[in-house]
């Protein structure tokens, strides 16, 4: 965990790790040190709040982590109670073997499966899907997915990702990259037992990791306010991540929802955004505009393949990721197995939401004493790096599986039905994390703060 820890420690400029102390026991099995990395990350970014609220009182307070419950943390963090949850993934999403190695298609989004489909034809099944597939070269199939706006990735190595023009691109770039402007100090009072409360956060993020930022910083009272597109769904994810947020809907596609867009724009705090590199600029939404709607607004973004290389602008998703980087082949050669074996969780998402955090709070310390605003950015590739470079795991004990005492006493009464929450993993003296909203349904508040 220490090397995480290290990592993390550079790219803040930071002389000595976050420092924690971890109950618990137990590693997700995997070729990786994935509860490591759960520890680590959500380790660094309590002890980011901690240091936060040291600024405001004068005394730090200690931060424990349990371990065990990150790794659940790492994964669905309820438990449904009386409906079913939803399948994770479409029907033709998946590895399949192709004629000369392994490939993934990632379409749980419609316009990705259109795209697959027209490549391969419009089969409906893995079944019917897998020998159009097995017709080709996996680069080739990845090139062909990709230039109809699709998602696919073909396996490489662990040595061919680092030997490919994009693997060498984001191993130059830094596991944060942080620009700081300079500004004047916000000087408002914080509670120290709520220290984020009356900050206002723009979320325009979906599939887990931007989301996991937004809830962390939900977690101790940010206000948090999710946009979505009108024809955007996560089921699966919904009751998960919307935990702690308002949510609303926006088509910026049309000019009156660019309006709202840019007035709550120019009245949040954060604007945390997982958009392609290219995305915003093209809707007039650049660095530049967001800095003229609002000089003070701390700017934090992520994206699937890094911030420069020919991949830059390539869509993505964890599960892609994990097969182009080397993780899923190195799963496969540790244990043998004859197709890819991926994290046992969507570890790069869950990891880099929580870098996403880290850097925002750090973002909110820095304004709140000197006035610089930050601007920083994140990749999921970035982050591959980071699991890789530490090396093979030791799996020593599997956690206990969940029980109820894992859980909150109290249901929570999601948009989607009742649900037993996890207990959080972390715990800050005198800042207990907690939640003023249940999950709640996307599109489901209006647009305002």
């Amino acid at each position: 965990m220490i090397g995480y820890l290290r990592h993390i420690a550079d790219t803040l400029d930071d002389a000595d790790p976050a420092s924690f102390t971890v109950t618990g026991s137990g590693d997700l099995p995997s070729v990786f040190a994935v509860t490591d990395l759960a520890t680590a990350t959500m380790g660094a970014a309590a002890s980011e709040v901690a240091r936060l609220i040291g600024q405001a009182s004068g005394a730090v307070p200690s931060v424990i982590v349990d371990r065990r419950q990150a790794s659940f943390w790492y994964d669905l963090a309820f438990q449904a109670m009386g409906w079913e949850i939803p399948g994770i993934w479409d029907s033709i999403a998946g590895d399949y073997p192709t004629k000369d190695g392994w490939i993934r298609l990632h379409t749980n989004a419609p316009h990705h499966r259109a795209a697959a489909q027209r490549v391969l034809g419009a089969h409906d099944d893995r079944e019917t899907m897998a020998p159009a597939v097995a017709r080709w070269d996996a680069r080739a199939l990845e090139d062909a997915v990709v230039a109809e706006n699709g998602c696919a990735a073909e396996m490489r190595s662990i040595e061919a990702w680092r030997d490919h023009p994009q693997g060498r691109a984001v191993a130059a770039e830094p596991l944060i990259h942080m620009d700081w402007t300079d500004g004047t100090p916000d000087g408002r009072d914080m509670d120290p037992a709520r220290p984020l409360a009356g900050l206002k956060i723009l979320d325009c993020t979906r599939v887990l990791a931007g989301p996991a930022a937004g809830r962390f910083l939900a977690g101790f009272g940010a206000d948090v306010l999710r946009v979505d597109p009108p024809w955007w769904d996560e089921p699966l994810l919904e009751p998960d991540m919307t935990l702690g947020k308002r949510c609303t809907g926006l088509d910026l596609t049309t000019d009156m929802d660019r309006e709202t867009f840019a007035r709550l724009m120019s009245e949040a705090d954060l604007f945390i955004h997982g958009y392609r590199s290219d995305a915003l600029e093209r809707i007039g939404f650049g660095i530049e505009r967001r800095r003229t709607l609002n000089p003070a607004l701390i700017d934090i973004s992520l994206d699937a393949y890094g911030w420069s290389g020919p991949w830059a602008t390539r869509r993505a998703f964890d599960s892609l990721v994990q097969m182009s980087s080397g993780i899923a082949h190195a799963g496969m050669m540790s244990h043998g197995a004859d197709k890819p074996v991926p994290l046992p969780v969507q570890a790069l998402d869950h990891a880099t939401g929580y870098l996403l955090a880290i850097a925002a709070l750090r973002g909110i310390a820095e304004r709140r004493s000197s006035g610089r605003v930050l601007r920083a950015r994140a990749s999921l590739a970035r982050t591959a790096k980071l699991v890789t470079d530490n090396g093979p795991a030791q799996v020593d004990e599997p956690p206990a599986p969940r029980t109820d005492a894992d859980f909150l006493a109290e249901p929570e009464i999601t948009g989607r039905g009742p649900a037993l929450r996890l207990k959080p993993a972390i715990a800050i003296e005198g800042c207990p994390m907690r939640y003023d909203r249940p999950a709640t349904n996307l599109r489901s508040s209006p647009a305002h703060w």
